[in-house]
């Protein structure tokens, strides 16, 4: 007999059928020739037969179809859990967590709200609500909010007219250490199969100095030495020689920018140069680390370098060839964080 799908049947009839076929297998007739009797499989009249051993005809009624229903968060509960996981981290909300996971997540629901969601649930309510996984930024608790307010809405811009009043060019500043056994990117590979990139075992670095302007100037410096003020006033004389005019720079609060023999040269410099601080613990104000993260990804953690010789061959001719092209500088001021000061 053919058998027709009885899923496209009305739950109604599904529970009729089942209750005819369990009444003629008690009746005598075996399964076998109960499936061929009704159109159904021999599997169903088994899963059938067992439901009411052990429940009677209760276990023959029809159950709700499709997904099951998902616990719904309330609008305002909705608003106060996008909130806490845009303002505060896991553990400040006294959660066993570091980052945001869809675990966190359904522990801070449950928390929060005593509702129990699995963590396919949690996914789609963070999808919903707009986050994507994302490898997250650090940024240092010690940085003064109020600083950086004055920074933005004072302070830089009384720096800017300054030198359009003196016709100086705005340099932004920042030194960084380079090291050989820096890795950047992904490699396609076998799953389960981690990519092996050979190189050498040895450990050998540079450092680098550099400034920058949003019309795309870019100076810099490699040394394998220390970062010390007789390095520092080395580089400021050599800004000075390839600017051609006064120059405004802009550094953080490192102390080889406040030593004392750094502040002696510019009190002799005076008329040609001036040097600004940006606020303590504020890196993203500074445009040159875009620079910084741009040559340590694509000189350093994308190369292979097999000595000291190499490794600042590579980083000075990624240098050369960005000064060669002002538009990626300019760039670097795009970056939200520091389009104030474009």
């Amino acid at each position: 007999m053919k058998k027709h799908d009885a899923r496209l049947l009305s739950p109604r009839a599904q529970e009729d059928l089942r209750r005819r076929v369990v009444a003629a297998v008690r009746g005598g007739v075996s399964q076998t020739e109960a499936a061929s009797t009704f159109g159904v499989s021999r599997q169903s009249v088994n899963t059938w037969m067992r439901r009411c051993r052990f429940d009677g005809l209760r276990g023959l009624r029809s159950r709700r179809r499709g997904r099951p229903p998902c616990p719904r968060l309330a609008p305002h509960e909705a608003a106060t859990t996008v909130r806490l996981i845009t303002d505060r981290c896991p553990d400040q909300l006294k959660l066993p967590f570091a980052l945001w996971t869809r675990e966190a997540v359904v522990e801070l629901l449950a928390q929060r709200f005593g509702l129990r969601v699995s963590v396919w649930t949690a996914g789609r309510y963070l999808r919903r609500w707009g986050f994507t996984p994302q490898k997250p930024v650090r940024r240092a608790y010690e940085k003064n909010p109020e600083a950086v307010r004055r920074w933005l809405v004072a302070q830089y811009p009384a720096i800017r007219a300054r030198a359009k009043r003196h016709g100086a060019q705005v340099h932004w500043g920042d030194e960084m250490g380079l090291r050989s056994d820096h890795q950047a990117g992904r490699s396609w590979g076998r799953c389960g199969r981690t990519p092996v990139i050979p190189g050498t075992g040895r450990r050998f670095g540079c450092n680098m100095i550099s400034a920058i302007t949003n019309r795309g100037h870019l100076r810099f410096m490699v040394f394998k030495h220390r970062f010390t003020a007789r390095v520092f006033v080395t580089f400021l004389k050599r800004l000075l020689r390839q600017a051609g005019r006064k120059v405004v720079l802009i550094v953080d609060e490192h102390p080889v920018h406040k030593a004392r023999e750094t502040a002696r040269w510019l009190e002799r410099h005076a008329e040609q140069i001036e040097v600004h601080f940006l606020p303590p613990y504020s890196p993203e104000l500074n445009p040159d680390e875009l620079l910084n993260q741009d040559v340590k990804t694509n000189a350093v953690g994308r190369r292979r370098a097999t000595d000291q010789a190499d490794l600042i061959a590579n980083v000075r001719g990624y240098l050369r060839s960005t000064q060669k092209m002002p538009s990626i500088v300019r760039s670097y001021f795009e970056e939200q964080h520091v389009r104030y000061a474009q």
